[in-house]
């Protein structure tokens, strides 16, 4: 099983790292995952955006997603963590 984590790339390196933690550990909280430790793939996107360009695509293909939303930054999406056995950004050809 693949944990795939979105993080806008107009953030630092280090708020990058951090965002994208935040949003793995709100999908392990919220999804009460099988995901062991597995396959971790970070990908970058432009901005929030296309975060919700991605939540609405995943959701469509009723893959489990977390969205987080950095209190710090007037609640903006910085990062999303999703869980899938198949390649999905492959299947929704965007890869």
């Amino acid at each position: 099983m693949k944990m795939y984590v979105l993080v806008r790339k107009d953030l630092t390196k280090a708020q990058q790292a951090v965002q994208g933690g935040h949003a793995l550990a709100q999908f392990l909280l919220n999804h009460q995952s099988s995901w062991e430790n597995g396959t971790l793939i970070y990908l970058g996107v432009k901005g929030e955006r296309q975060l919700m360009n991605w939540i609405r695509k995943l959701e469509w293909k009723q893959t489990d997603v977390a969205v987080w939303r950095e209190p710090d930054m007037d609640n903006e999406i910085t990062a999303i963590a999703a869980h899938s056995e198949e390649d999905v950004f492959k299947s929704l050809n965007c890869l």
